[in-house]
């Protein structure tokens, strides 16, 4: 398994870029802020250390928010999700380190607790964490970015239950 290092973090402004969108997709259960996190597979089958947030590249003409709720769907079988806001863009090289990856995350809730991943070939599972007790994660940005974002999410997804409530 690859350690992720300062190398994935060195801009080169000679790589291509690709634009990809996903999103932090929580639920809440007893009390509890979840977010659910996938399994990923590398293009040889083998799989990724840790757990990973789902994304992807964006289609030709295809918007950030639609391909964010697209590859969600695609990778956690979530489909019934709510954007509730932009979280972070996150910038690094792809695994292969040939491509700077520029990742838009968006901050989505759902009451939906598991569905069917479409994506098997790249995706194998899906489960929901508690913000403060997140599983090893491959990517440390994705991580630190959660850690990083907690509070806020908390209270969006607070926010956003008042709101129902009226």
């Amino acid at each position: 398994m690859e350690v992720i290092d300062e190398r994935w973090y060195d801009h080169d402004a000679s790589l291509k870029e690709r634009v990809s969108a996903g999103g932090v997709v929580v639920r809440v259960a007893n009390g509890q802020v979840l977010a659910a996190l996938v399994r990923e597979l590398h293009e040889n089958g083998e799989e990724y250390g840790g757990y990973v947030l789902p994304k992807g590249r964006l289609e030709p003409g295809e918007a950030i928010e639609a391909a964010a709720v697209r590859e969600v769907a695609e990778e956690t079988g979530l489909t019934a999700v709510t954007r509730l806001d932009h979280l972070a863009t996150l910038e690094r090289r792809s695994y292969e380190l040939d491509l700077w990856s520029v990742n838009h995350y968006g901050l989505y809730i759902t009451e939906q607790v598991e569905g069917v991943i479409l994506d098997t070939e790249h995706h194998h599972g899906m489960a929901w964490f508690a913000l403060d007790a997140l599983p090893e994660m491959f990517w440390p940005d994705e991580r630190a970015m959660v850690e990083r974002e907690r509070g806020a999410i908390t209270d969006r997804v607070i926010a956003h239950q008042n709101r129902g409530r009226r």
